[in-house]
């Protein structure tokens, strides 16, 4: 049951990730622009007209309008007279948004929803886990740090609206979803009581922590190239595909060729599993992931950010991220493999 629970954790991870990737696509990470509720609402307006001051209207303390393009706050309940009354209002302080799009408000209130959902899940993990405390107490200390972790990344979600949405703090936001990932799938494999036949090298093992820190650096390059092209995505309009990657700046250049060192690297490691027989077969999904992560890549360069080319690139680099983690901790539970005059033994 309690491996059930670390699966479905993960699987909702991985949704937050891709829900997360659509609202980048879409633009729509200001959609709700206050935090936890949108436009003060648990269940955000659907048409402008609902953010606008009313007449003879009941307004609950924290609601939320759109007066002279700035947020105004319910200072507390009341119903509204014939005219707007400031006195009723205060300005909301956290930053000076107020752009109401019906389509980014929902794209990213489903986002938040399945944040909120992949919490419930991590915490229906954690009270799973305490019986197994006494036979595996890290079990229990690394799922309530799941715990933990997950109203972080709610808070770092929160600081990143309040920012409107800075580059350093989306960043973060995006590694820390991937910490998550790490210690979930570090949970489902240390709670398994079956046993596989994988082995490995000293050598192996090591190359596959560089190939993880390398996906991991990748990731965060590749964030950086996606502030980038939000930046043209401002200067040029939604419409403009042929012109986001105009002049590019260092980053994706690095980004470009880093792609070939982590290639390279995985390579390798595909190689030495086949010559030596380590039965790491994990590798050939780690081969394909980065080969469609290119694919979309070169897609999106040179064929003008086709449809869904964004999100897909996006959520294939978590999923690499996690196939590697998963890799490398069959690795660290599998016994060495030996090779001594010419004769192959594990030890």
């Amino acid at each position: 049951m309690y491996r059930k629970s670390v699966k479905i954790s993960l699987i909702l991870v991985y949704l937050v990730i891709i829900a997360g990737a659509v609202v980048r696509m879409t633009g729509s990470g200001m959609g709700c622009p206050d935090w936890p509720k949108c436009f003060g609402y648990y269940i955000p307006p659907t048409e402008k007209s609902e953010l606008e001051f009313q007449p003879d209207r009941e307004y609950k303390e924290g609601q939320v309008i759109i007066v002279d393009e700035t947020l105004k706050v319910a200072a507390s309940s009341f119903t509204s007279t014939e005219k707007y009354d400031a006195a009723n209002w205060e300005n909301y302080d956290k930053h000076d948004y107020a752009i109401f799009n019906p389509t980014h408000t929902w794209v990213e209130y489903i986002n938040r929803l399945a944040g909120a959902l992949a919490g419930f899940a991590v915490l229906i993990m954690a009270f799973l886990s305490i019986k197994r405390y006494r036979s595996k107490r890290r079990i229990t200390l690394l799922s309530w740090l799941c715990v933990f972790m997950m109203g972080f990344q709610a808070w770092l979600g929160a600081t990143v609206v309040y920012s409107v949405l800075a580059p350093v703090k989306i960043t973060v936001h995006m590694v820390m979803a991937l910490v998550i990932v790490a210690v979930l799938i570090y949970l489902l494999k240390i709670s398994s009581e079956k046993e596989n036949n994988q082995l490995k090298t000293k050598t192996f093992q090591n190359l596959l922590i560089i190939a993880v820190i390398l996906t991991l650096i990748q990731v965060i390059l590749g964030t950086q190239v996606r502030q980038f092209v939000d930046e043209q995505v401002r200067n040029f309009g939604y419409e403009a595909t042929n012109l986001w990657l105009n002049d590019p700046n260092t980053t994706f250049f690095i980004h470009r060729s880093f792609s070939i060192i982590v290639l390279a690297i995985n390579a390798f490691l595909w190689w030495k599993n086949r010559k030596l027989n380590l039965n790491l077969n994990r590798i050939n999904i780690v081969i394909a992931l980065i080969l469609l992560e290119v694919a979309t890549g070169i897609a999106m360069y040179n064929f003008d950010f086709p449809f869904l080319s964004q999100p897909l690139h996006l959520v294939i680099a978590s999923l690499l991220f996690g196939f590697q983690f998963y890799l490398l901790m069959e690795c660290f539970y599998a016994p060495n493999r030996k090779i001594a005059n010419n004769k192959v033994y594990t030890k």
